[in-house]
């Protein structure tokens, strides 16, 4: 059984199922012993902690019923194991084994990082550490007279092992990030010396002197109003040393340790690596309307190792991603950021063999340049007389004494071990039609390679370990009563129909003649993107007015594709046909039975709808499910959960 007391008092079994423990005083009781673990609390101190000055009349009565509650929870979820609560002379005891306690899980990996030879490794032991915080320590009895103690000695431990980890983050240099991360935390905590410091260099490295120094100064204006001290004089050098420019503040370099340096491509052929390395293309046209999403999804990559947008197809994900990567700050990922195109990665005619996570890391071996990985016909050895690979991954594969048929030759290891030592972004776009081959491949990155992070795209979630979900939201839509330019302008659907309306026909302007038909379309293709664009385009031929009209028959009206883009995105029947065809059957009936209800509906209104032919009742609910991890249907609240479909979609 496990106990943290790292955030709210939590109980799990040894395979993690969530342990209930009734009543307020019985979780109290469990909190105080947690508290005091490894030592036995007389029955008096527990009377007093858990009623204080007003016990019951038959206190020891009261607290005996308590703790034989306490032992019944405990025994009901793990049977076979011993009461953990026993009782001595010396009063009532919990007996864990110290690794099922998060607060010695904690102290066990500050205490291997403090001893840890290098500072990658101490950056990755600490914030193992720190993951083990979910909140608060003791978030439901921080105002209990028994808790105080621990609490505060907790709370300064967590403080002093996030000055350890900027601090060894400063060492790999990850200073910009760094900045950012403690700027809150020194505004909580304006008196602490130690967590200055570390901003100040962090500052300092970012090429911000001039706030480095303010810091300093405010710090000194804090000591002297409230303490009447000045800064230590540890603080006061490395003032000094900033105004100095000293160098032994500059930061460290930024091109990574090991091999890493050997296998990652640089794309320009300067004397240095320039901001941001990387093979994201430079996209024509502006991102219209995606500021705050933007903001957002940076904001989320700095704070997660993996990020994945979700969202209908159209709705911008992959040109979201681009931008948001291309706009990183190099200093936090010296090795580059890549794009690793999955939309192309299938079985090949007549290849019956299923992809595979060696596959995708091909795919990703191909986008870094990595070299000395093989082909997918290589490896596979399929058709061998057909399939030699080109460049250098011929030689390795097509090693003697291979034997015929389909073997895996450790694609995915290979590149794990090329990247284990780099500080960089890959961009996984499309992943819905292979999705578990991806997130095997990057649980396997992610465990291997501590300092890599990852933005993926797809229409339904990657399912792999950490992911952070952000759901693509269409363009923002105007209302029906909106009736002038200037107000709807203010809408990012119109806004980007406006702009590439009048690239497709120079003499396109909003007007107020044309204000209804402009909302009129924006909302009747959801402030898609991608139907959005496709619909400008008409605007040269029909003009605004017919192009609304004709919305009725919009897949044979944007049938116009682009040029240069995949072939899924070159109309809006392909859009939705790539996610249809990658449903089950019963998904399909579920999805087609739904598209007749003319507006939301509750799950009890879908189940009448699509069950049947095929489909049971009681399976509706799971199908709708999927269907809305797909993206293909929306959900809203009223009082209960609705669900509905993009029109497009209907």
């Amino acid at each position: 059984m496990r106990f943290g007391i790292l955030g709210p008092l939590a109980v799990h079994t040894d395979d993690g199922d969530p342990v209930s423990v009734p009543e307020l005083k019985v979780r109290a009781l469990l909190a105080d012993l947690l508290v005091h673990v490894g030592r036995p609390v007389s029955p008096d101190r527990l009377i007093d902690d858990l009623w204080g000055s007003g016990p019951p009349p038959k206190a020891a009565n009261a607290l005996q019923t308590k703790v034989s509650q306490l032992r019944r929870a405990l025994r009901s979820a793990e049977p076979d194991t011993h009461p953990a609560v026993v009782y001595g002379p010396a009063g009532y005891q919990l007996r864990v084994a110290p690794d099922t306690l998060d607060t010695h899980r904690f102290s066990a990996l500050v205490a291997d990082a403090r001893s840890a030879a290098g500072p990658h490794d101490r950056v990755a032991l600490l914030t193992r550490a720190l993951d083990l915080w979910r909140g608060a320590a003791l978030a439901d009895f921080q105002n209990e007279p028994f808790a105080q103690a621990t609490l505060n000695r907790l709370e300064e431990e967590r403080l002093t092992v996030l000055e350890e980890l900027a601090k060894a983050r400063l060492e790999v240099g990850e200073h910009a990030l760094v900045t950012a991360e403690l700027s809150d935390l020194v505004a909580v905590h304006p008196l602490r010396e130690r967590l200055r410091a570390v901003h100040m260099r962090a500052l300092y490295q970012a090429g911000r002197q001039n706030e480095a120094l303010d810091s300093y100064n405010k710090l000194r204006k804090h000591l002297a109003d409230e303490l009447g001290v000045d800064p230590s004089p540890e603080l006061a050098a490395l003032h000094q040393d900033i105004l100095r420019q000293s160098a032994d503040l500059q930061p460290p370099r930024l091109a990574g340790e090991g091999a890493t340096e050997s296998v990652i491509p640089s794309t320009s052929p300067g004397t240095g690596p320039p901001a941001v390395r990387s093979n994201l293309p430079s996209p024509p046209t502006d991102l219209i309307g995606r500021d705050s999403a933007l903001a957002d999804v940076q904001s989320l990559l700095r704070g997660n190792r993996l990020v994945t947008l979700t969202g209908p197809g159209g709705v911008g994900k992959t040109r979201l991603a681009i931008a948001a990567a291309s706009g990183m700050d190099g200093s936090q990922l010296p090795d580059g950021t890549w794009l690793v195109e999955l939309a192309s990665l299938s079985p090949g005619a007549g290849d019956a063999a299923a992809l595979d996570a060696d596959d995708v890391a091909h795919t990703v071996a191909a986008a870094l340049g990595l070299r000395d990985t093989p082909t997918r016909a290589a490896r596979r050895r399929v058709r061998p007389s057909a399939s030699a690979g080109t460049g250098a991954a011929d030689s390795v594969a097509g090693t003697p004494g291979d034997a015929t048929g389909v073997e895996s030759d450790g694609t995915l290891e290979q590149v794990v071990t090329a990247l284990r030592d780099s500080r960089m972004l890959l961009v996984f776009d499309n992943c819905e039609h292979i999705v578990e081959p991806v997130a095997e491949t990057i649980e396997r990155l992610l465990a291997g390679a501590p300092h890599l992070r990852i933005l993926a795209t797809s229409r339904e979630t990657v399912g792999a370990s950490g992911e952070r979900v952000w759901a693509v939201p269409p363009l923002d839509l105007p209302s029906p009563v909106v009736n002038d330019p200037e107000t709807l302008r203010g809408f990012s659907a119109a806004q980007l129909f406006a702009v590439r309306a009048s690239s497709a026909a120079p003499d396109f302007a909003l007007t107020a003649e044309n204000t209804a038909s402009v909302a009129a379309i924006c909302r009747r293709l959801d402030g898609i993107p991608l139907a959005l664009e496709l619909a400008a385009s008409r605007v040269r031929g029909l003009g605004v007015h017919k192009l609304a009209e004709r919305l009725d028959d919009r897949f044979r009206l944007l049938s116009a594709g682009k040029r240069g883009v995949p072939a899924r995105q070159r109309t809006l029947r392909a859009v939705i046909d790539w996610s249809w065809e990658l449903l089950t059957e019963p998904e399909r009936a579920v999805l087609r039975r739904l598209a007749v209800q003319a507006d939301w509906c509750t799950l009890s209104a879908a189940e009448v709808v699509c069950a049947g032919d095929g489909v049971a009742l009681e399976d509706v609910g799971e199908l709708l499910a999927r269907l809305v991890d797909r993206s293909l249907v929306v959900t809203g609240r009223c009082e209960e959960m609705r669900y509905g479909l993009l029109e497009s979609v209907a």
